[in-house]
């Protein structure tokens, strides 16, 4: 069996426990998945039949992108015939969200599912995505993806990473406890952040950001930590935003990308026929899932509505302050990435 190195029984950082015991388990639990699944790999230089991966994700099991992991997994078992198995982790189970990229760089898992754009304060060419009114419905993301894809590929390469496919959110709105006709009205909020960008927003409004992931969205609201914040109405749907949160201001602001991402080192470990079945079927799930976001979109509105939410466009003065948000966020992230960023902004305004 291969052993872990130092330098990876040290990635990530642990959660707070009451007890060491419980930090012994979690110990045990990353890192015996991890020397697991290693030993897999190859034995005496040779190929071993079956392969056991793990998957983790931020999101909930019923949350359409996992499901279309799960859909993703089962197909991939029987592209296989079997001989690939991969156990999708959901909900943060296995590593937290803002984990599951150094997770999978540091070979603790196989492959994981991370939101692009949360990881731009490491690379701003992540960030793209998440720039308001640059990209505002499906076709102009799938542009948008294709005019950056090659570059996000190459970066994440350099950091032994490989992409497998991406999936979008449904557009993002302005969920609040309070009515929001301007600008003006965000002055001061307690505004969730997920990503550089969505605090970049609050800080060009005057609101106060604080970051809150996905799985944390619903304590964060029944605590007042948060009162004001922008995601899609998915999010809004499994976090049952409607308790404390009563408006929804459908802005359609940006679409960003979830991205299922591998471990290079163990793509390289597969024979090359499970490599084409992986894919292949991939490929598959990103068409399914992009087709499936669109879907849902209008139902996950309706089910806002149903709950008592307020559900409107928002005012024109608020959709053009938020448009001049993003003018002046796209020319920040063009300086940051350079002429590449130049490039891919060209590339998409054809």
């Amino acid at each position: 069996m291969m052993s872990l190195s130092t330098g990876q029984r040290q990635q990530g950082p642990l959660p707070h426990f009451q007890s060491q015991t419980e930090i012994s388990m979690v110990h045990y639990k990353r890192w015996a998945v991890a020397g697991l699944a290693a030993a897999t790999f190859s034995f005496g230089g040779q190929a071993i039949a079956q392969q056991k991966w793990d998957m983790p994700t931020g999101y909930p099991a019923a949350n359409f992108h996992t499901e279309n992991i799960q859909q993703f997994a089962k197909d991939v078992d029987q592209a296989t015939g079997g001989k690939f198995k991969i156990t999708v982790h959901d909900s943060g189970s296995l590593f937290k969200a803002n984990e599951i990229k150094r997770a999978v760089q540091g070979g603790q898992a196989q492959m994981g599912e991370i939101i692009i754009s949360g990881f731009s304060n490491e690379n701003a060419l992540l960030g793209l995505d998440s720039i308001p009114f640059l990209a505002t419905s499906y076709a102009e993301a799938d542009k948008l993806w294709k005019a950056s894809k090659a570059a996000t590929s190459t970066a994440l390469a350099k950091q032994g990473i490989k992409v497998l496919f991406t999936v979008p959110w449904p557009p993002q709105g302005i969920f609040s406890v309070k009515p929001i006709q301007s600008v003006a009205d965000l002055k001061g909020v307690k505004w969730r952040a997920y990503n550089p960008n969505t605090s970049r927003i609050a800080q060009l409004a005057g609101a106060q950001p604080v970051t809150v992931q996905a799985a944390e969205l619903t304590q964060a609201l029944a605590t007042g930590a948060v009162t004001t914040f922008m995601t899609s109405g998915a999010t809004g749907y499994d976090s049952k935003v409607w308790e404390q949160v009563k408006y929804y201001y459908d802005v359609s602001a940006w679409l960003p990308k979830n991205m299922v991402i591998v471990s290079q080192k163990a793509f390289d470990g597969l024979d090359k026929p499970t490599q084409a079945a992986l894919l292949k079927v991939a490929e598959a799930a990103e068409a399914r899932g992009w087709k499936t976001s669109a879907e849902k979109n209008s139902w996950y509105l309706d089910q806002l509505r149903k709950n008592g939410m307020t559900v409107d466009a928002g005012s024109p003065a608020l959709r053009a302050e938020l448009k001049k948000f993003g003018d002046t966020m796209v020319a920040d992230w063009v300086k940051q990435v350079g002429a590449d960023g130049q490039a891919i902004v060209d590339a998409f305004k054809k």
